[in-house]
């Protein structure tokens, strides 16, 4: 299992790159796996600005839907697209071609919530 050292995580599974004032979102190789195949990704966000913990969306696989949280404040400014077609990418290539969507983050101090590689890995070692 993956997990990069130079993105942040949240509890629920997502990482984030921050690349000056935008994040790219996605996630974890973890969820993915935990998750299994998964069918189609649903964000009807962009364009709107959001909240830290509020949802952007949804990731379907076979046996389960799971909400996706926005982990910074700020505004939904775009959704991979390939996704649609391709919901798969998410489990082949959760770190790149699987990412999800970019957010505008208003709020840099947030950012410092977020956990590091190490972090993350204690939580899903439980």
């Amino acid at each position: 299992m993956k997990i990069p050292n130079d993105l942040k995580y949240t509890n629920d599974h997502e990482w984030v790159r921050i690349e000056g004032d935008v994040a790219t979102i996605g996630i974890t190789d973890f969820a993915q796996g935990e998750l299994g195949d998964i069918v189609y990704v649903e964000v009807e966000t962009v364009d709107e600005t959001l909240d830290r913990e509020e949802v952007f969306g949804t990731v379907e696989a076979v046996k389960t839907v799971s909400d996706l949280f926005s982990p910074l404040s700020g505004e939904i400014i775009e959704f991979n697209q390939s996704l649609e077609d391709e919901p798969e990418k998410v489990n082949s290539d959760p770190y790149g071609e699987g990412w999800m969507v970019k957010i505008r983050f208003s709020d840099a101090s947030e950012i410092d919530d977020l956990l590091s590689a190490e972090e993350y890995a204690e939580v899903i070692e439980g």
